[in-house]
């Protein structure tokens, strides 16, 4: 890829990982697009959707795309730089929407075929999942394992990889290892 950068920021729930992520958009380009993946399924969900769209208003365009997420980003032409938010929410949506995990995992494919196409350059936020309790339920454990193999395919196929924990950021790819803090500049 001549000059895109393709960036995974993965982390804990409040990790500091979105903050991370918008901090490096901001690094890589003026135009920036943010592709939220999150659903409104309910008025909190609606209500954080729309503080965060707030939040970044004027910064960064916006599109809510909670499925075709490959597709979205083939077509960021006039963009800078995107930010998917989140990968996680990503998977678990067409989990819920009973798509089975072979078929969630070839999306996961076409999603890292199009990054290696993607006009801009992208920054991938997710979730950590794998370091929590071992979950209780059939689809719990498939969402967690697919997660894990997401992370792995496209870990391997990002120029960047940083983890987010307890508000630092420590880049694990490329070598050496760096902490950060999202105040920090570069």
């Amino acid at each position: 890829m001549t000059g895109r950068r393709i960036v995974l920021v993965g982390g804990g729930a409040r990790s500091g990982k979105s903050a991370f992520a918008l901090l490096r958009a901001r690094e890589l380009g003026a135009r920036r697009l943010f592709v939220a993946t999150a659903r409104r399924y309910d008025a909190d969900m609606s209500a954080r959707i729309d503080r965060h769209r707030a939040e970044r208003a004027g910064e960064f365009d916006t599109v809510e795309e909670a499925l075709a997420l490959p597709e979205a980003l083939l077509g960021a032409t006039g963009h800078d730089v995107a930010v998917v938010d989140c990968l996680t929410l990503w998977l678990s949506n067409y989990l819920i929407d009973g798509v089975d995990a072979d078929a969630v995992e070839r999306r996961v494919g076409d999603l890292a075929a199009a990054l290696a196409r993607a006009p801009c350059h992208v920054v991938l936020v997710t979730n950590e999942v794998g370091m929590g309790l071992h979950p209780e339920t059939p689809l719990g454990r498939t969402f967690r394992d697919l997660a894990g193999r997401a992370h792995q395919k496209l870990a391997a196929v990002a120029d960047e990889v940083h983890l987010a924990v307890m508000g630092l950021v420590v880049r694990l790819k490329p070598q050496p290892v760096e902490v950060r803090s999202p105040g920090d500049t570069p």
